[in-house]
């Protein structure tokens, strides 16, 4: 069909909300199991540490899937194999409802991880390709906060679930939408801007165009701002030349400190999914109802802090990552130690659980959008699969220990525990730089790690 060129569209947004929509569902498929372990406990004896190994199942089966998505990516395109991990991802699901054994659950749990694992890189090479530079951190805050919009909504909904009909039937019903999702992304989303006829070209263009210049002009000296500011000090803020091979990608400590910090923060989100349920229950002693309500608190939060984080980081920060990466592993710190000493009313322990989700997700996004500052178009989606490949390690370790730590000890420990994984972020995100390309400081375009008009500026990991 011929092309819109009537004015600028806002097509991106459309897009944007698709991939709220996709991701969302998959995070309701790996939320429902948290809720429903109560139940699924009581009728297979299962211990803590039975529990933590199921859950972290499917965080081993979503990162052995990052590095080679990342590459297929590059090499067949994101549209076909969105469509096809979103209808795998449905299927898996409604075999985790015909399940008849435990055995036959972490089956079922392995195989939504391997089904799933292709979504989130997809996404982000979707944003990276849809999205100008300037809307990258806000667009990847409102990636990130649909998989926290889910925990908001799936307890009270899971418990209502549970009680109307069984776990069984929770299952049953969430394998339904992703198999609408995926028609919906294959209808309207295309690999890129220029592809879609519902896209004007002065929106291609502006998706494509350089980030806007961040220089001043004094007298005939031009004086960057970048280097002269305390907070690019203080982050070690570089100059650096796109990472545009497979092999700069896979030996930059940048990559690697990225991801793994990115496993801890992970760790620390997945593990707080998984128990926090079982806490109120065991510990709190609610009811499946008002349990339901409190565990939604830190995911209501998470989203509000995912969508705080990118502003900050795009607007605020002028597109730097690291400072809101460094703001939220100091602050969850701060928030473990509290719950230690956590309230038994409802409304101030929902309250509580609220802002250490605000807190805990303000630079959560960040550590997908920081590849897209580093690598070239055509990498960032191997950039980003390792980088993920961390979190996603992070999600199956920690909630396994959780289920230990508590078989050998209790809940004041589980928390230390997770202050101790924040803190590890926070010393491996200082030990990065944060990327300013030439491209990113004159406006100047950078394809295949060369930059024109200029001599190129080497990575500098010290």
């Amino acid at each position: 069909m011929k092309r819109r060129e009537d004015g600028r569209t806002g097509y991106r947004w459309i897009v944007l909300t698709m991939i709220f929509l996709t991701y969302c569902i998959a995070g309701a498929d790996r939320a429902n199991l948290g809720v429903v372990i109560p139940t699924i406990r009581n009728e297979y004896h299962l211990s803590n540490t039975d529990i933590g190994a199921m859950a972290s199942l499917f965080y081993f089966g979503y990162a052995i899937v990052q590095i080679p998505s990342g590459y297929l990516f590059g090499k067949l395109g994101i549209r076909g194999i969105m469509v096809g991990s979103m209808v795998l991802t449905s299927l898996s699901t409604l075999f985790m409802g015909m399940a008849g054994t435990v055995f036959q659950l972490k089956a079922a749990r392995t195989v939504l991880g391997l089904a799933e694992g292709p979504l989130n890189i997809g996404i982000v090479s979707t944003i990276n390709r849809w999205f100008p530079s300037q809307e990258k951190g806000l667009a990847a805050g409102v990636f990130i906060s649909a998989i926290k919009f889910s925990p908001a909504f799936v307890p009270p909904l899971c418990a209502l679930l549970l009680l109307k009909f069984g776990w069984r039937d929770v299952f049953f019903i969430f394998a339904v939408p992703g198999l609408i999702s995926s028609l919906l992304w294959f209808w309207l989303v295309r690999d890129e801007p220029k592809e879609s006829w519902l896209v004007s070209k002065s929106e291609v263009e502006y998706i494509k165009a350089p980030p806007p210049v961040e220089r001043a002009k004094k007298g005939q000296k031009i004086v960057n701002s970048v280097e002269h500011s305390w907070v690019d000090r203080l982050i070690r803020t570089r100059r650096t030349e796109l990472l545009s091979t497979t092999r700069s990608i896979f030996t930059s400590w940048n990559v690697w400190g990225c991801a793994l910090g990115y496993f801890f923060l992970v760790g620390i989100t997945y593990a707080i999914m998984t128990w926090v349920p079982t806490y109120l229950v065991s510990v709190k002693h609610f009811s499946v109802m008002k349990m339901g309500a409190v565990a939604s608190a830190p995911w209501v939060g998470a989203i509000v802090g995912n969508l705080l984080g990118g502003w900050l980081s795009d607007r605020v920060f002028a597109r730097r990552r690291k400072p809101v990466m460094l703001i939220t592993s100091v602050a969850t710190i701060g928030m473990m130690y509290a719950l230690l000493f956590a309230p038994n009313d409802p409304t101030l322990l929902a309250l509580l659980f609220f802002t250490a989700g605000v807190l805990l997700n303000l630079g959560y996004s960040t550590f997908l959008v920081y590849p897209m500052g580093i690598a070239t178009r055509e990498k960032v989606p191997l950039a980003a699969a390792i980088v993920n490949t961390g979190g996603s390690l992070g999600g199956a370790f920690a909630p396994f220990l959780v289920g230990l730590i508590l078989d050998k000890s209790g809940w004041p420990a589980v928390f230390a525990f997770l202050a101790a994984c924040s803190a590890a972020t926070f010393v491996l995100v200082l030990s990065i730089i944060e990327p300013r390309t030439a491209a990113s400081d004159t406006g100047e375009t950078v394809k295949d790690g060369t930059r024109t008009g200029s001599k190129q500026l080497v990575e500098r990991n010290a």
